[in-house]
């Protein structure tokens, strides 16, 4: 049992270390290469919706490929999860994703630890990342109930749109949005935004949650 519990806190780390690392690698990537900001975007949205087709098939038979802390609150609230399971996951998300922000900022020859000096806190953004986070845990309650293995391509997509279709660019994940602040690049987000993008993210997974548990209760 504690090998299990450890391959999957381990599967959670390496999952959100190789999502963050391809967030922030692509958008500098996306600078380096264009000053066109919609190419730079579309780019990093690509390489965001593959890694994350790719980690989730991956490692759902593993750890179940959450590498979210408010897809484990979900399901925390849901009692999928313990409380020190949980805590275990969201503790490896979000030290996988800092280090995944760092060693991009490392190969891209940056400045390995830096703040984020871009500031994405508004009104419009708060309830973007709330829709943002909504719609992201609906999807994935609600697919993986009718089918598990769709759960991959419907996350990777959702997200691929969320990019586009929201101001805040749909972080929807407060392990991302904390590593986020630790590069002053396309993607970094400042410090003092973080704050309210997480209760923002939380208020929308929460809400998702019992959404969603209306739809399957009345299927049922």
């Amino acid at each position: 049992m504690k090998q299990i519990s450890n391959q999957k806190i381990l599967s959670e780390f390496l999952g959100t270390f190789l999502l963050v690392l391809t967030v922030v690698g692509s958008g500098i990537m996306g600078e380096n290469l264009s000053d066109n900001l919609a190419l730079t975007l579309l780019g990093n949205s690509l390489a965001t919706g593959a890694i994350l087709f790719v980690i989730i098939t991956m490692f759902i038979n593993i750890s179940g490929a959450y590498f979210n802390p408010a897809v484990v609150i979900s399901d925390l609230i849901n009692g999928k999860l313990n409380i020190k399971i949980a805590s275990l996951f969201i503790f490896a998300q979000i030290i996988g994703g800092i280090l995944g922000c760092l060693i991009a900022n490392f190969y891209f020859e940056i400045n390995i630890f830096q703040w984020s000096t871009n500031e994405r806190f508004a009104i419009s953004t708060f309830i973007s990342e709330i829709l943002a986070t909504f719609g992201l845990i609906l999807t994935i309650i609600i697919i993986s109930t009718k089918d598990k293995d769709k759960v991959a391509l419907a996350v990777a997509l959702y997200i691929t749109a969320g990019y586009w279709f929201t101001s805040s660019t749909s972080f929807a994940n407060p392990a991302v949005t904390i590593a986020r602040m630790f590069t002053d690049t396309f993607t970094g987000i400042h410090p003092g935004s973080v704050l309210y993008f997480i209760l923002a993210q939380i208020i929308g997974a929460i809400m998702a949650t019992f959404i969603a548990k209306y739809f399957i209760n009345t299927k049922k």
